[in-house]
């Protein structure tokens, strides 16, 4: 069913394909993370274009590499160009420096560097620019994330007619938190700009209304129906509660293939039939995986009968290796799994079987549907789909997921 009478802009900081060079030639490859598979069904009633970074590659070589990632989809592909040091300092810096950490309630993990503030500026008004550049009244201009909370700023000023959103998948902290950012007041009228607000949660919407009573007095808001409107200099925005999910039904019929059914009964065989607990995660502090490790070998310490018997199964993502806490958690996580598996491995039997790299899509319904359990363990999330991936993976309703 169309919903809109435009084209929708969706705007995140990747594209759903990124650019990499593989033996000094560019090549397309699945962009890593759960927002293109979040925002997949969405493009099946609309048509459009989706603007975002697509790695570290000249303008002409974009183009013509995004022409052909476009081929049988009902949306184009529009490439930001960021230089080396706006990635470094808007994207691993103010993003993922201060933005990130901060919003999972972990402040002593921030660097407050003012020079990001100015980089992240900087590449919130070109992504504004790029969707000023074919928007029109009848469009709608869609923003993703904490990368780009400005943006309604800038396509406000450069006069945009074109109707703006905002949706936040992390979460949205609270007062005590948020007040600790030097640019709070800025990122919340900023965030005003847009005309729909979208939260994964009630308390992250009603986070982000407690921080505009006490850093914006400025702006009143009041209740209608499921949502809220907040009214200031004159103009409305709607905040309202949309959490994220998947294509349920899609997950469920390719788990349910036969290569997929095969590759799991491989996998089990090759696990010897063990009691098989999985993890899946990016390479995150948020994630709590060396608190899920540490957790294993506890169990097996306190249970020595189920040595040999159970196996945990974890998958890590790579992600944001240029930032100094990832490299410092890799090497934590590495080091923990090497320990327990040297405190317990005996003939026959490795406890734990860590694997640190992208999987894919069939590769990951293998895993889901060849566990038992699928472990959970974020120290804070915004709306995990992990667990909903697993819970769909399970066609013979046999897993159990634990959160």
């Amino acid at each position: 069913m169309k919903l809109l009478e435009g084209r929708l802009f969706n705007v995140s900081n990747r594209l759903p394909v990124e650019i990499k060079f593989r033996a000094g030639h560019p090549r397309l490859n699945p962009a890593a993370g759960g927002l293109a598979s979040a925002l997949d069904s969405i493009w099946r009633h609309h048509h459009g274009v989706w603007i975002g970074w697509a790695g570290a590659v000249d303008a002409e070589t974009a183009a013509t590499l995004l022409q052909k990632a476009a081929r049988g989809r009902s949306y184009g592909l529009k490439a930001i160009s960021l230089s080396q040091q706006e990635v470094s300092k808007f994207y691993s810096g103010f993003a993922n420096e201060i933005i990130w950490p901060l919003f999972h309630d972990m402040p002593s993990r921030c660097d407050f560097d003012p020079e990001y503030w100015e980089f992240y500026q900087r590449v919130n008004r070109k992504f504004a620019q790029s969707a000023m550049e074919s928007a029109t009244s009848k469009d709608l201009i869609w923003a993703h994330d904490y990368h780009l909370m400005l943006m309604g700023r800038y396509l406000r000023e450069a006069g945009c007619t074109a109707r703006v959103g905002f949706f936040l998948h992390i979460p949205f902290p609270a007062p005590d938190i948020f007040e600790k950012l030097p640019w709070r007041k800025s990122i919340l009228r900023s965030l005003l700009q847009y005309h729909l607000l979208g939260f994964q949660t009630e308390r992250d919407r009603y986070n982000f209304l407690s921080c505009l009573e006490r850093i914006v007095p400025e702006a009143s808001w009041a209740r209608e129906e499921s949502h809220n409107i907040v009214t200031m200099d004159n103009r409305r925005t709607r905040v309202a509660t949309f959490p994220i999910s998947i294509s349920f039904e899609e997950f469920a019929g390719h788990a349910a293939s036969r290569d997929v059914e095969a590759l799991s009964t491989q996998l089990r065989r090759e696990l010897t039939n063990n009691f098989i607990v999985l993890g899946v995660d990016r390479m995150d502090y948020t994630k709590g995986i060396p608190e899920r490790l540490k957790a294993f070998r506890i169990l097996l310490r306190r249970f020595p009968e189920l040595r040999h018997k159970v196996t945990l199964l974890q998958v890590v993502v790579p992600s944001r290796e240029e930032i100094p806490n990832y490299k410092e958690l890799r090497r934590e996580v590495e080091l923990l799994v090497s320990q327990i598996n040297g405190e317990f491995t005996e003939a026959g039997w490795v406890p734990i079987h860590y694997m640190h790299r992208n999987l894919t899509r069939k590769q990951l319904l293998a895993y889901y549907r060849t566990a038992d359990i699928a472990l959970v363990t974020s120290l804070k999330d915004g709306m995990n789909l992990v667990a909903k991936e697993f819970c769909a993976a399970q066609v013979d309703e046999r897993g159990v997921v634990v959160i």
